[in-house]
């Protein structure tokens, strides 16, 4: 069951809310959006329904949710979600209306490398820059990021090209840090399931990029964003970025169907990435134009000045060419499907 507050129910509504539920037994969990707030019940419901929750002060209404996942599920938020990163001047949104485009390198490795790409990234129409301090590799021989120091490079990036920072996170021990300098926390496949990390990145107060795991169902994917929204944060932008099968001749398998499924299952936001979905620079544009073309929210893709030459992930980033082609595809498409985009001038 969920609780859903009016915008203008103060501190003590909510408060007093929670009090009644926890009386009664049940648990709430209060998740506080930018438009309204949302309280998670579990308990018995035939018990809550009891409680005249309707009737309290700053209640706009009370929905019984069939779905396992209760904050994140569409059936207590009809419309769907967009979700704001970044500070005055430089806020980016990212939902329904509007196509976002997330670029940058897909780590960290100089100052120069890296505003190079910031460059890059944002001449082709990016409002958001994406680069990893923190690098999980499956070989413990491949570059691990430069941590702190990659921050620090992100943050002075930042404050020079005014695009807000996205980057990963995988250790709760990080989050502090990590919070400092970055304006939205990215959760990557391989700790979809780290469900003490995820439960950490919902109480940090920072939106959160949740990457699906590779071999993880939707409905898995949710129950994560779930765990981030049970602790308070329902700005929450899910990527699908390829899941693992079979088929070798890309790095993953791409399932553009997880956009519209997800999206009539949930309210929050859903982009793609094409870059580690492919793992192929030559798919990255293909795979971007049918992310727009199914409707999502936006795309991530790996830039860097000099691929041949990464340290992480060169065969698919995008340089020169390779990155006008996309800007191109989102400024031509992105309108086609009603949605307005920061690309640009044509």
């Amino acid at each position: 069951m969920v609780i859903v507050m009016k915008p203008d129910a103060s501190a003590a509504d909510i408060a007093a809310v929670v009090g009644r539920v926890e009386e009664s037994g049940a648990e709430a969990f209060v998740s506080r959006g930018v438009m309204r707030t949302i309280i998670g019940l579990v308990g018995d419901v035939a018990m809550l329904h009891g409680l005249n929750l309707r009737a309290l002060p700053g209640v706009a209404d009370v929905h019984r949710i069939t779905a396992p996942y209760k904050l994140v599920s569409r059936e207590n938020h009809p419309k769907r979600s967009t979700v704001w990163v970044g500070g005055v001047g430089t806020r980016a949104p990212i939902g329904p209306g509007s196509f976002t485009l997330i670029a940058g390198p897909c780590a960290v490795e100089t100052h120069q490398q890296t505003l190079q790409a910031a460059q890059l990234a944002k001449a082709a129409g990016a409002t958001l820059l994406r680069g990893g301090a923190f690098k999980p590799r499956t070989s413990p021989y491949a570059f691990q990021g430069l941590g702190v120091e990659g921050l620090k490079i992100l943050g002075e990036v930042r404050a020079t090209i005014g695009l807000p920072v996205v980057t990963e996170i995988v250790d709760a021990h990080d989050i502090d840090v990590v919070a400092e300098h970055a304006d939205m926390l990215q959760v990557g496949t391989r700790n979809m399931a780290n469900f003490a990390l995820l439960q950490a990145v919902g109480e940090a107060g920072k939106p959160v990029l949740l990457k699906r795991g590779m071999q993880a169902t939707i409905e898995e994917w949710l129950m994560a964003a779930e765990y981030i929204a049970q602790r308070g944060n329902l700005d929450v932008v899910l990527c699908e970025r390829g899941i693992r099968t079979f088929e070798n001749s890309t790095r993953n398998t791409l399932d553009i169907s997880a956009v519209p499924v997800v999206q009539t299952s949930s309210h929050l936001p859903i982009i793609v990435d094409p870059s580690h979905a492919s793992g192929r620079r030559d798919l990255v544009v293909p795979l971007a134009r049918a992310a727009i073309a199914v409707g999502a929210d936006g795309v991530i893709v790996d830039v860097h000045p000099d691929p041949q030459n990464a340290l992480c992930d060169g065969p698919q980033a995008l340089a020169g060419d390779d990155l006008l082609e996309l800007a191109a595809a989102i400024r031509s498409l992105a309108p086609l499907l009603g949605r307005h985009t920061a690309g640009p001038p044509a």
